[in-house]
C-alpha cells in the first residue's frame, strides 16, 4: 500500500469517526444500527469505530433500546465529562477564564483584574495563572482539557498566531502568543481577536442565532467589531478586519492610540465617554477613579449630563455603523462590551443614528440588539472556537456549528 493510500484511509476513518460521534452527541441516544443506518455506513466500520471512542471515554453504553424484532439494541451515548475546554477574554483591564465540559456545559467562572499595558511577559504568566486557578477550583487536571480559546483585544495574524500593532497592546506587536501559550500549557490554543470571539458565540448562542450575517460590536476600553459573513468568520487579508475603532469620524477630534485622530475609540470607547462626563459634569462627588460601571449607575439615578454623553457616544457609534450597514448590510449588530450595559440612554440614540443615516433599503434589513451573553460573550466564543476544531473532521468546513451540524448532510457533500 502506496504512502499515499494509507493517509487517504486514515483521513476517511478520521472523518467518519467525526461523523459518528457528532451524531451521537446529536441523538442523545443512539444504537450502532442506527448510526450505520444513518451515515451509511457498514456496521463493521460504525461498531470499530465505536470501540475506539470507548475506549477513549467519549462514548458510553448507557442499556438496552426497545427491540423491533430480535435482540434489544445496546444504546450508546456522548460522555460531555470526558474533557474540558477553556475560555479566556484577555481584555485591556480585566481578565476572565471560563471552563466548561465538552457539552459547553459551564464548570468555572473566574475574573480578576488585568494590565494589558504591563506587557506581554506579565501578561502572558497572569493568563496561565488564572487557567491554572480555575482547573485547581474545579479539580481538573491539565491533562484533561482538549484545548484552549483565547481572545485578545487587537488585531492578530490569525495564521502565525502572532499581534499585528495592537494600539490597545503597547508592547505586544509581533508577539508569537499563541506559540509561547501552547508552550506553558501543553495544549492546542485558539488565538483570535476578542470580537471575533464575540461573534462567534453571538451568532451561535446568543443574539445573532438564526442570522448568516452577524456583526459584533464591542464598546469597552477599545472598540472592536468582529464580522461573520454568510455563516463564515472575516478576517480580512492581513486580521485587521473589523477595526472599526479606528474609523475617523471627525479629523479635527482627539488624538488616538493608533496615531490617527478623531477615531471612534477616541471619541466614544469607555475611558472616552468617562473623561467627556468629567470635563462636562459639574458633580462634587464625583469618584476619583471614576469608571464607566460609575457613569452607568449615574444615568440611571437620573444624571442628565451622564445620559447626554452616553447619548452622544451612541450617536457617534451609530454613525460608524451606518457604513458597516450600507456597505455588508448584516442582518444583525450586537452590541456588547461594558458600555453596552448603559441600555437605552446608549442603544436608542445609536439605533436612531441608524435608522436616520443609513440607507433606507439596507437599514430596514438590519436589527441592532443587545449581546444576549452579556460579559461572558468573548470567553464563550472561545470556547465554541475549540469545540468546532475537536468535533471537525478533516475537510470539515471550521466554521461548523458543532451542536447543529447535519452530520448526513455533511457526509453527502463530502461524498
Amino acid at each position: 500500500m502506496s504512502s499515499n493510500t494509507s493517509a487517504d484511509v486514515s483521513m476517511m476513518r478520521e472523518f467518519n469517526q467525526s461523523l459518528v460521534l457528532n451524531l451521537i452527541r446529536q441523538a442523545g441516544r443512539i444504537s450502532r444500527a442506527d448510526i450505520a443506518k444513518r451515515l451509511h455506513l457498514s456496521r463493521s466500520t460504525v461498531s470499530s469505530i465505536i470501540n475506539d471512542l470507548i475506549a477513549d471515554n467519549l462514548v458510553r453504553e448507557v442499556g438496552a433500546g426497545h427491540s423491533q424484532g430480535g435482540r434489544r439494541p445496546i444504546l450508546l451515548e456522548f460522555n460531555g465529562q470526558a474533557g474540558y475546554v477553556v475560555g479566556v477574554d484577555v481584555g485591556a483591564t480585566h481578565i476572565l477564564a471560563l471552563l466548561t465540559d465538552l457539552q459547553a456545559q459551564p464548570v468555572v467562572r473566574l475574573e480578576g483584574p488585568f494590565e494589558v499595558e504591563e506587557g506581554p511577559e506579565t501578561g502572558l504568566e497572569h493568563i496561565v495563572e488564572l487557567i491554572e486557578q480555575a482547573l485547581e477550583k474545579a479539580g481538573v487536571g491539565m491533562e484533561r482539557v482538549v484545548g484552549v480559546g483565547v481572545g485578545v483585544p487587537g488585531p492578530l495574524d490569525f495564521g502565525t498566531g502572532k499581534t499585528i500593532f495592537p494600539p490597545i497592546m503597547p508592547g505586544w506587536h509581533d508577539i508569537p502568543l499563541r506559540e509561547r501559550l501552547q508552550k506553558r500549557l501543553g495544549k492546542p490554543v485558539h488565538l483570535d481577536n476578542d470580537a471575533n470571539l464575540g461573534a462567534i458565540a453571538e451568532y451561535w448562542w446568543g443574539a445573532g442565532r438564526g442570522a448568516h450575517n452577524v456583526a459584533f460590536v464591542k464598546v469597552g476600553t477599545g472598540i472592536g467589531c468582529g464580522l461573520i459573513l454568510e455563516g463564515h468568520i472575516y478576517r480580512g487579508e492581513i486580521g485587521s478586519a473589523g477595526e472599526i475603532g479606528h474609523a475617523v469620524i471627525d479629523e479635527d477630534g482627539p488624538p488616538c492610540r493608533c496615531g490617527s485622530t478623531g477615531c471612534l475609540e477616541a471619541m466614544a470607547s469607555a475611558p472616552a465617554i468617562v473623561q467627556a462626563f468629567r470635563e462636562a459634569s459639574t458633580r462634587a462627588d464625583q469618584p476619583s477613579a471614576m469608571t464607566i460601571t460609575d457613569l452607568i449607575a449615574a444615568a440611571r439615578d437620573g444624571d442628565t449630563t451622564a445620559r447626554r454623553i452616553f447619548a452622544l457616544a451612541g450617536r457617534r457609534i451609530g454613525t460608524a455603523l451606518t457604513s458597516l450597514v450600507n456597505i455588508l448590510n448584516p442582518g444583525i449588530i450586537v452590541i456588547g462590551g461594558g458600555v453596552a450595559r448603559a441600555g437605552a440612554f446608549f442603544m436608542e440614540p445609536l439605533r436612531e443614528t441608524v435608522r436616520r443615516c443609513a440607507l433606507p433599503v439596507a437599514a430596514s434589513s438590519t436589527r441592532v440588539v443587545e449581546s444576549k451573553l452579556g460579559p461572558e460573550a468573548v470567553a464563550i466564543g472561545a470556547v465554541t472556537a475549540i469545540l468546532q476544531e475537536f468535533f471537525s473532521g478533516p475537510d470539515m468546513a471550521v466554521s461548523c456549528n458543532p451542536y447543529t451540524v447535519s452530520v448526513e448532510e455533511a457526509a453527502l457533500s463530502a461524498a
